[in-house]
């Protein structure tokens, strides 16, 4: 359990802690085909990052509101239809779907957008508009504008939906989506946020993570055992239209110096220890 957990679990059960509101976000899983089946591209967050410091995730980011005041050129599902899917009011699922597309594009360069609405753009240095669009010169859909594309929705599915629990520092309320990395199209080797890039595939990370070699959130670890059983990225896909978007969403409890923490319907994740108040023994 991390260090601030105890202290903040019980502040809450004791009513001295307001929980913060989640941030709404989005994150993409990036699948590939590889040899021994999908791989998904990996970014090990640098240790001076506010959150996750150190941890391995995938590109994603918080809502940019722009993104709901700006409709960009849309291709594929519409907000409303995402709106339904993700179960949200139609401004919310534009935002939740164009921060998945451009956090995908920020941080990982792949770029889910074409000229119309049966193409994908061509690989390219879009390594300026990149840093715009990180730094909030530029927004999505003026950026899209600008280059005369549309965002294509229909290359994404929504997989997840993970609420940080209440006693969180910082809580996000994110929407995981998959994609497969359109044909001609690279990630990048190198990210600003990330000291690390990889390609694993499920069974490779879900190892690695049991034997402490990457270090991964909740959340994280879950979508890639889930992804276990995928042979492709377009399998994967199919998949994610089957699944449910029931938020999900970490529990704790006190009871004495023990305290649990359990993700409803993930018991494999329970937390439950002995943690004695500070000055206790």
């Amino acid at each position: 359990m991390p260090p601030s957990w105890p202290a903040r679990i019980r502040a809450l059960a004791d009513g001295r802690l307001t929980p913060l509101v989640p941030k709404p976000s989005a994150t993409v899983v990036l699948l590939r085909d590889g040899a021994d089946g999908p791989q998904a591209y990996l970014l090990r967050r640098r240790g001076s990052m506010a959150f996750a410091a150190g941890l391995y995730a995938y590109p994603g980011g918080g809502v940019d509101p722009r993104d709901a005041e700006q409709p960009p050129a849309w291709a594929g599902p519409s907000p409303e239809e995402w709106a339904e899917r993700l179960g949200v009011d139609r401004a919310t699922a534009q935002a939740v779907v164009c921060a998945a597309v451009r956090e995908t594009f920020e941080e990982a360069g792949v770029l889910l957008a074409g000229p119309d609405a049966d193409t994908v753009v061509a690989e390219r240095d879009w390594t300026a508009e990149r840093a715009a669009l990180e730094a909030h010169e530029l927004s999505f859909a003026e950026f899209l504008r600008k280059h005369d594309l549309v965002l294509r929705s229909d290359l994404l599915a929504g997989w997840a939906r993970w609420i940080t629990p209440a006693f969180e520092e910082r809580r996000y309320d994110t929407w995981f989506f998959v994609a497969a990395l359109p044909p001609g199209q690279q990630a990048a080797s190198e990210v600003g946020e990330a000291d690390r890039v990889t390609w694993l595939t499920p069974a490779e990370a879900v190892r690695g993570h049991a034997e402490g070699r990457y270090g991964m959130l909740p959340p994280t670890v879950t979508v890639l055992r889930e992804l276990l059983p995928v042979r492709t990225p377009a399998e994967a896909l199919a998949a994610a239209g089957r699944r449910t978007l029931t938020p999900v969403l970490g529990q704790a409890e006190v009871m004495g110096d023990r305290m649990t923490v359990r993700w409803p319907g993930y018991e494999e994740l329970t937390i439950d220890g002995h943690y004695p108040e500070e000055g206790q023994p």
